[in-house]
């Protein structure tokens, strides 16, 4: 039971009984594990005991980090994470353990059993147990170092939020919300922050393009200059980690366990994607250009502080869809309220309001899940999704408890960062995105082996079914169910049919702007560069599409650097897959329970019990092909 929202000396108590106590647990299983004869048929389901200790651990103290209003819990949350980090290295590093596990009897496994069993192995192995003892003490030193700059990453992007005082003139075009929402200070200037219910919509509709470029610079220098010597040397840190282990260098290694396999074939995709999405994005670039000279003559090149403002002013030109008009159909609480309405029938669950359950801030909301006329709980999620200052400020699911069937229910939590009142659509398409990650983690909360419990598929994979579940937030149908004006009229499907046509448009811009994204991610690990602005501004003229602001440091925003490395290409990877998932479904009813049912059993809450490209197959009937992908992307 998680404490009152008020009592920080209770939320102390939680921290430390979830934290400390269950590594003691782990450490007193890895005892047991330790001194069993070789051979022993009790050494997996140990190592399973010690996984789910180990998993709780990390859960409380990674989300209490994130999310947890007094700064001084958040601090204990870190310094708990970071025990659990040298645990973890330490764990992995120990050859007695190594043995014990090798030893193992694999006759009359079952095929689960064998996949723990060989992913366990391949984890000691990547972890270095097999070096002498000189290099296996190095390594453990190279993994504790990494986790503290990761943390220390995070926590810059996270505690750096900055402010732009701009005169009152530059909300011209702004909702009217979004100004009574932004009062005047005494001297007649605004505060716009980095928080995204700042920054987006001032981005798309301020008229006043020098207030936007301040904005957007603002933006782009989170955590600077303080991450940049932070990601320099985690850059060293993990290309050594790497190298010790006889990889050629961190992308290998982290591509070892993923879908593409090796660190070459990122490289290979990114190019692939940015040259499929050239003629595309060219095109659109065009338009944007040529409009956004009818206002500036002389301009020679968008920016990325003009372009999201010019977009949504083709949009509403070229095809009619104004954004204004788009956000009064979209109240925050209707669309909460609807993507549960939703997801509930899509995939048999009801969703119990639980309000009064303890929560770390009051915003919070929790709902007890359930499939529908089954007995007992599957498991609880709550829902952190407003801005408030030291909390983690971008969207994502994390872990509170991770499912073990017959032990534990899991416990999910979104965390997000939208305003309380009208939204973009954009931002309920991200809302029914994150919360596709919140549904995996309770729908595969119901493993014997912890390693199998949520969103535990291969990296490149785990974005695949969030994406595909942005497609109900562009459905009219779906649509009309929770989307309705202050009257109670619902959004009219033509008013859908120009938003997604003018969604389309920009499609091309988007993926080579997500080949930047990912090319930082890839080029930075691969090359380790001196001068990392220098460099990223270089990748940025390869591949994206707007010219980058001077003096701007986007590399030391970019949190995905922190846990993603030198992955970032997954999210394009993964929406290959998302299209050819979708194409399974009957556009004519998305609810059509046969498809949706064997979509949830097969795919989500298969969990990692499977390899991902077996799990898409056992859904679709065949491998995954990109065919969905390119037709789309081309169109």
């Amino acid at each position: 039971m998680l404490p009152p929202a008020d009592d920080t000396a209770a939320w102390g108590a939680f921290l430390q009984e979830r934290t400390t106590a269950p590594l003691a647990e782990a450490g007193r299983v890895a005892d047991v594990l330790r001194a069993l004869e070789p051979g022993s048929g009790e050494a997996l389901p140990l190592w399973n005991d010690l996984h789910i200790a180990l998993a709780n651990a990390f859960a409380a103290s990674s989300l209490l980090s994130q999310v947890h209003p007094d700064a001084g819990l958040r601090s204990a949350a870190e310094a708990a994470e970071q025990e659990a980090n040298r645990f973890q290295t330490a764990l992995m590093l120990d050859p007695v353990l190594y043995e014990r596990l090798a030893a193992v009897p694999t006759d009359g496994l079952d095929p689960a059993a064998h996949r723990v069993l060989a992913d366990a192995l391949r984890a000691f192995r990547r972890a270095g147990v097999d070096r002498d003892d000189e290099t296996r003490e190095r390594l453990r030193v190279l993994g504790e170092r990494e986790n503290d700059l990761s943390q220390a990453f995070g926590r810059h992007i996270r505690d750096g939020a900055r402010a732009t005082q701009l005169p009152a003139s530059a909300l011209a075009g702004l909702p009217d919300d979004y100004v009574e929402a932004h009062p005047q200070a005494p001297d007649g200037t605004v505060t716009i922050t980095t928080d995204y219910p700042d920054t987006h919509p001032f981005l798309t509709f301020s008229t006043d393009a020098e207030a936007r470029h301040a904005v957007m610079s603002a933006f782009l220098d989170l955590a600077w200059p303080e991450n940049d010597e932070v990601l320099r040397e985690l850059l060293a840190v993990r290309d050594e980690r790497a190298r010790l282990l006889g990889y050629d260098g961190w992308p290998d290694y982290d591509a070892e366990v993923k879908m593409i396999g090796s660190g070459a074939a990122i490289g290979d995709f990114i190019d692939q994607i940015a040259r499929e999405a050239s003629a595309a994005a060219e095109r659109d670039a065009a338009v944007l250009t040529e409009r956004a000279r009818a206002d500036r003559p002389d301009l020679e090149h968008l920016t990325v502080a003009d372009a999201r403002f010019y977009t949504e002013v083709v949009r509403r030109e070229r095809y009619e869809v104004d954004a204004h008009e788009v956000r009064r159909y979209f109240d925050f609480t209707r669309v909460r309220q609807g993507l549960l309405d939703v997801t509930g029938r899509l995939f048999g669950l009801t969703w119990t309001p639980v309000p009064d359950a303890p929560t770390w801030h009051d915003d919070v909301a929790a709902y007890d899940v359930a499939l529908a006329g089954a007995d007992g709980p599957l498991g609880r999620i709550h829902l952190d999704l407003h801005p408030r200052p030291g909390k983690y400020n971008h969207a994502a699911q994390f872990d509170l408890v991770p499912g073990v069937e017959g032990r534990q229910l899991p416990e999910g939590v979104l965390v997000c960062n939208f305003g309380r009142g009208l939204m973009e659509h954009s931002e309920v398409v991200t809302l029914f995105h994150e919360f596709g990650h919140l549904l995996h983690h309770v729908l595969a909360g119901r493993h014997q082996w912890v390693r199998f419990s949520g969103v535990a598929t291969e990296w490149d994979f785990v974005e695949a079914p969030s994406q595909m579940l942005e497609e109900w937030a562009w459905d009219a149908d779906v649509l009309a169910g929770f989307a309705t004006d202050a009257d109670g009229r619902a959004i009219p499907a033509a008013l859908v049919a120009q938003m997604r046509a003018a969604e389309e448009f920009g499609k091309g811009v988007h993926a080579r702007t997500q080949m930047y994204y990912a090319s930082i991610s890839y080029r930075f690990h691969a090359e380790r560069p001196e001068d990392l602005t220098a460099r990223s501004r270089e990748l940025s003229e390869q591949y994206a599409v707007w010219a980058a602001l001077p003096g701007t440091h986007f590399h030391c925003g970019f949190g995905h650097l922190g846990g993603y490395t030198s992955a970032y290409y997954t999210y394009m990877w993964s929406l290959v897959i998302a299209k050819d998932l979708f194409s399974a479904f009957d556009a004519e009813d998305l609810f059509a329970p046969e498809v949706t049912t064997r979509y949830r059993d097969r795919v989500l809450a298969a969990g990692g019990s499977k390899d991902a490209a077996d799990l898409v197959e056992d859904f679709l009937g065949r491998p995954y092909e990109p065919a969905a992908f390119t037709a789309w992307l081309e169109r």
